[in-house]
């Protein structure tokens, strides 16, 4: 018989539950283990999750038993059972403070019964991503013929009660300038789900490429989708590569994505930039530019002038746009940039000038305001609400806007002074585009250095906020930018295990954190990824301290 590798005391979980108790000898998953489900989850993403455990444990489908209510009335030896109570009659006491967050759940093990409870399907969900670290490491095989039919499936006896620190949970992704597959998308979606984050920011457009078809506007997926080429060394080094490059999602990828995403309960946040950064988009449409040029689908990096004039007939351009991007994507959020916006072209501009004069604007910063505020009352009017990069507090901030924090923590702490919701991802520890090693042995990277301590160690509410402006930090989210990751290999070399980190950071309390256990419980982490054949940096693998 093969048994599970060897663990600490307590299991190796990661991010690590608010509480975790011992409870005696484990519970055995085997051929013919019944399910308790309730009968409102048949058909859901929870029970084709659990059918899917099951099929990885016994090769069978899960022999699921269904029941009326929020508890089973009857009492089965050996069984899972799942309890979605209802949050109302939970009695709000310590006992079930877990319970009564959306995305909290409790776990009890004993060798009778393993019982899996939460309010919300998100919470359920939540429990089994748990339950499957208190499994052996092979339940990661994404190929379940490659498990040893020997292998004994023991779930260690304990109690678990957890729910997430903060409730924005995020993990970005740059397609702009390097496009990846559907195939690997779902994939990073599984990954984070693996690690309960519950936010995907999909970057879709760039100055190097436009990714997603707009129906109304196919020259974006004909002309913006495509560059003529590709620098591949270093910013400035004036070497590229000789080959068109190009790619994007259809409407129909995208729907199956966003489906995909629901199923791991991520909402997908779409970024669409504005007013910067869309050099692609006026190469396809020059005429929403402020300058009689030809303008060209780039092929380097940095921050070009390029940029939307605020004409009537962008708006109703954006607008277009908007409207096919909202149906597509259901989440509360659409990310519309506003980071990097050079105001050379609209200081030329007479167009641009004269708005600032009927507006009685200050200055073309002002403006960039105006332009944002728009986009926010065009997609607030729709049920939406708007994320912008901290550039967007310059010339006054939208009245509703969420602020993403990138610049460091400076335009996160002045927003939530003025009372705005704040995602902090500050680039020194954020970004994971960043070197993670000596740069003379590391693939190429954009600059900088950030260990996957230095993302352990970040703290997402700055010092200088009080307890009530600190209610403002939604969370935070790890960023990887692609202007020198080409392949999808790549990019898991560079999330992981720096988004691992950064899971724990953002669910787990503070008082938790501990570098030297989270080290130790990285170690039994990187089975579960070498099982799912992540090509994640291996410097902390058997390593305290590489870097020294």
């Amino acid at each position: 018989m093969i048994a599970q590798d060897s663990d600490p005391v307590l299991p190796a979980l990661i991010p690590v539950p608010k509480i975790m108790e011992p409870t005696g000898n484990p519970f055995m998953i085997v051929e013919g283990t019944p399910i308790i489900l309730p009968n409102e989850l048949e058909g859901t993403p929870i029970h084709s999750t659990l059918n899917e455990l099951m099929y990885t444990t016994t090769w069978l489908d899960g022999d699921f038993i269904f029941y009326e209510g929020t508890n089973p009335t009857f009492v089965t030896d050996s069984a899972i059972v799942v309890v979605l109570h209802n949050l109302e009659s939970l009695q709000n006491d310590y006992d079930h403070v877990h319970l009564r967050h959306k995305e909290g759940y409790r776990i009890l093990v004993t060798p009778k019964q393993l019982k899996l409870e939460a309010t919300t399907e998100h919470g359920l969900f939540n429990a089994i991503m748990t339950l499957r670290q208190l499994l052996p490491t092979e339940v990661e095989k994404e190929d379940p013929s490659r498990i040893s039919n020997n292998m004994i499936w023991t779930v260690p006896g304990m109690y678990i009660a957890d729910h997430p620190r903060f409730q924005y949970r995020g993990l970005h992704l740059d397609v702009g300038r390097h496009f990846m597959p559907v195939s690997f998308i779902k994939h990073y979606i599984d990954l984070m789900a693996m690690h309960k984050m519950n936010r995907f920011h999909w970057h879709l457009t760039e100055d190097q490429g436009w990714r997603i078809e707009i129906k109304a506007y196919p020259k974006l997926t004909e002309i913006a989708a495509f560059r003529e080429e590709t620098l591949i060394r270093r910013y400035g080094s004036e070497i590229y590569d000789n080959r068109p490059y190009g790619g994007y999602y259809t409407q129909e990828e995208i729907k199956k994505v966003v489906a995909y995403a629901a199923e791991k309960y991520i909402t997908i946040v779409p970024e669409i930039e504005m007013p910067g950064h869309t050099s692609a988009v006026l190469a396809a449409y020059p005429e929403y530019g402020c300058q009689n040029k030809k303008y060209k689908v780039q092929t380097t990096w940095g921050v070009f002038d390029d940029i939307f004039c605020p004409s009537e007939k962008t708006f109703g351009f954006l607008e277009d746009v908007l409207d096919e991007v909202m149906a597509l994507f259901p989440g509360e959020y659409i990310h519309i940039g506003g980071d990097e916006a050079p105001k050379k072209q609209w200081e030329e501009s007479e167009l641009a000038q004269k708005v600032i004069q009927r507006e009685k604007l200050k200055d073309e910063h002002e403006l960039q305001s105006y332009f944002i505020t728009r986009i926010e009352q065009y997609l607030n009017s729709k049920g939406r609400q708007i994320i912008g990069w901290d550039e967007i507090l310059e010339g006054g901030l939208a009245p509703r806007a969420t602020v993403m924090s990138w610049r460091g923590e400076r335009g996160g702490i002045e927003a939530a002074k003025m009372g705005h919701d704040v995602i902090m991802t500050p680039g020194n520890t954020n970004y994971f585009d960043h070197y993670q090693g000596n740069m003379m042995h590391e693939p190429l990277a954009i600059c900088c250095f950030t260990s996957v301590e230095d993302v352990y160690g970040y703290e997402p509410v700055p010092a200088a906020l009080s307890e009530e402006e600190a209610k403002y930090v939604l969370g935070a989210q790890g960023n990887v930018w692609t202007e020198y990751i080409r392949t999808p290999q790549k990019v898991e070399y560079m999330a992981y295990p720096r988004a691992t980190a950064l899971s724990e950071v953002l669910w787990s309390d503070p008082i938790q954190k501990d570098w030297y256990s989270f080290w130790a419980r990285l170690q039994h982490h990187f089975k579960r990824l070498d099982h799912r054949g992540v090509n994640y940096a291996p410097h902390y693998k058997g390593q305290l301290n590489p870097h020294e």
